[in-house]
């Protein structure tokens, strides 16, 4: 495991986790079933990393065109940590990307993978608050 921005980007290849730096000691069994098969983890904190910085870091590390699977994984309910589930959208307004990217959170031991439809519906206070008044 290696932290994302500090590694170098011809590191990444294969299947690729980027996970939020507290997900494995908050939830460690969650981690270990999210890391299980991983060719590269990382880790990640964006309450020290602004976003725009790992959406950079991440645009050139696609790239290289080595990474073949790309998933996020953050803790539930973490202001900082569900930034990691936008980072997809924000690099398909300056990229094609050929993977597969997918989302899950940790709740307890067990991990929820998040569909594309919840992580555009998180970022919409405004629809939100139609649904839920």
């Amino acid at each position: 495991m290696k932290e994302l921005m500090s590694s170098n980007i011809y590191d990444a290849a294969g299947a690729v986790l980027i996970a939020g730096s507290c997900l494995e000691s908050t939830h460690p069994k969650a981690f270990a079933l999210l890391a299980e098969g991983m060719d590269r983890v990382y880790t990640l904190c964006l309450e020290q990393t602004h976003i725009n910085m790992a959406i950079t870091k991440i645009a050139a590390m696609l790239g290289t065109g080595q990474i073949q699977r790309l998933v996020f994984a953050s803790v539930d309910r973490s202001p900082h940590c569900v930034q990691l589930h936008y980072i997809k959208h924000e690099l398909q307004r300056t990229m094609e990307i050929r993977i597969p990217v997918e989302s899950y959170v940790a709740v307890g031991d067990s991990c929820v993978k998040v569909s594309e439809a919840a992580v555009e519906a998180s970022k919409s206070l405004a629809r939100l608050a139609e649904v839920f008044p």
